[in-house]
């Protein structure tokens, strides 16, 4: 929530342009599902996390990822973590600014105050703005709206990857893929809050997709318009050599005489999410071995004001 570089000029959902998106991959943390960084967390932060996770229904390493972006679990230096307020006017160990604090704060220990200092106090606080904000089934919207960045995003989430090799962690942060930037992070992320929603042929959602329908939301998400059919998202290119391409990128297949017929979203090697047919359902599956993949796409970016 800390007003940081380009948060004040933030009045889009995405709002980047393409230099400064890939500027930002370049604080991309280092941790990754299956290796436990949990030790970095004081246990009474670890132990808030937990409880204000398990009420308000958020991941508590997302509440984790947070508090370590903006004060090191309580224990950086800065000013307005322990008291007064940075130059943003943000305050405490989740660095709350006075407006958010005075709608979404809470009384967390019972002690009858609500402290923006006291971690008892800000962290539940926390739960309960991103809950607000559409977590979990929109997190990274969610957390876009805690600090206006999409830089800031992808370091907490990369902080909750580390943190979810922890004994009791669920799968949703393990499966985040590890995307090449933040566009692809905002496709990837829309596609997955789609998974188990009904094919439709025609339906671009909310309820329902049909393969380039989804696709076409995708990219709007990450602010990318796309025409509405596959072959002519094919024909927009540009064309990416099969073994290059990255999560974020299309996969084209069903070869025809206008294009191909069908298209999904590439979320790691071999592996999509896509709307596949009447009956099914969005999902993950694999196109490393079919015979009828047509090629790979990168679609440029167009940015597109909300």
């Amino acid at each position: 929530m800390t007003t940081r570089l380009l948060a004040a000029a933030a009045c889009l959902v995405i709002a980047l342009p393409l230099g400064l998106v890939l500027a930002f991959t370049a604080l991309r943390g280092s941790f990754g599902c299956g290796a436990s960084s949990a030790g970095d967390i004081p246990p009474d932060y670890l132990r808030l996390y937990q409880q204000a996770g398990q009420e308000y229904g958020i991941p508590w390493q997302v509440l984790a990822g947070i508090s370590k972006a903006e004060s090191d679990h309580g224990r950086g230096a800065s000013v307005g973590i322990r008291d007064g307020a940075n130059e943003a006017g943000a305050m405490g160990p989740m660095q709350f600014l006075g407006s958010t604090w005075a709608t979404y704060g809470v009384d967390g220990n019972g002690d009858g105050r609500m402290d923006v200092y006291d971690p008892a106090d800000a962290i539940p606080s926390a739960a309960r703005y991103l809950k607000a904000s559409g977590a979990p089934g929109e997190m990274y919207r969610a957390i876009w709206r805690y600090n206006h960045a999409d830089w800031y995003v992808r370091r907490v989430l990369d902080f909750a990857r580390g943190y979810s090799g922890s004994p009791g962690v669920g799968e949703e942060l393990c499966a985040l893929p590890a995307a090449p930037n933040a566009v692809a992070w905002r496709v990837i992320a829309y596609t997955r809050m789609q998974l188990g929603k009904p094919y439709a042929w025609g339906a671009e959602g909310p309820g329902a997709f049909d393969c380039s329908g989804l696709t076409m939301r995708a990219y709007q998400y990450a602010g990318i318009l796309l025409p509405r059919v596959a072959a002519d998202q094919w024909r927009q290119g540009p064309v990416i050599g099969r073994g290059q391409e990255q999560p974020g990128d299309l996969v084209f297949m069903h070869p025809g005489l206008a294009g191909p017929g069908h298209v999904g979203i590439v979320v790691a090697a071999g592996q999509m999410i896509h709307a596949p047919r009447t009956g099914d359902v969005v999902r993950y599956a694999s196109y490393s071995a079919r015979s009828d993949v047509v090629g790979f796409t990168r679609p440029a970016i167009t940015l597109e004001k909300r």
